[in-house]
């Protein structure tokens, strides 16, 4: 099982679609990076060979943000647009959704599961 980018590809997986279990790497970077390197998408990831780890490992380092660098550099521009206080930046803080989706209806995975209404039992009025 490789490991590049400090994530463990799963074994079992052709490499074009265990690359894109890197935070930052899609499909499309991933058959990119493979045209880079020369290395055969179709081919399992346990059966890579040293030399086209050690390449993947270097045209990723090298040329692609990826994980913790990405991941720092997302939540800097959400923190920058909540402190500016533009209309996406308030969505962010709000956790509703930022791309103009409708919330009347939907958009449970942003907002969370609905609130339901307290309702109050009337008083036992007896004589």
């Amino acid at each position: 099982m490789p490991r590049i980018a400090g994530v463990d590809l799963p074994a079992e997986k052709k490499i074009e679609i265990a690359l894109t279990y890197i935070f930052g790497i899609g499909r499309t970077t991933a058959k990119e990076i493979l045209d880079k390197t020369g290395v055969d998408p179709t081919v399992k990831s346990k059966n890579l060979s040293e030399e086209d780890t050690g390449k993947l490992r270097g045209v990723i380092e090298s040329d692609i943000k990826v994980e913790g660098a990405l991941r720092s550099e997302v939540s800097t521009n959400v923190k920058r647009l909540m402190d500016i206080g533009c209309y996406r930046g308030l969505r962010h803080r709000r956790g509703l959704p930022v791309r103009g989706q409708r919330t009347h209806t939907n958009a449970r995975t942003r907002k969370g599961p609905k609130k339901g209404v307290m309702t109050r039992k009337k008083k036992d009025v007896r004589p």
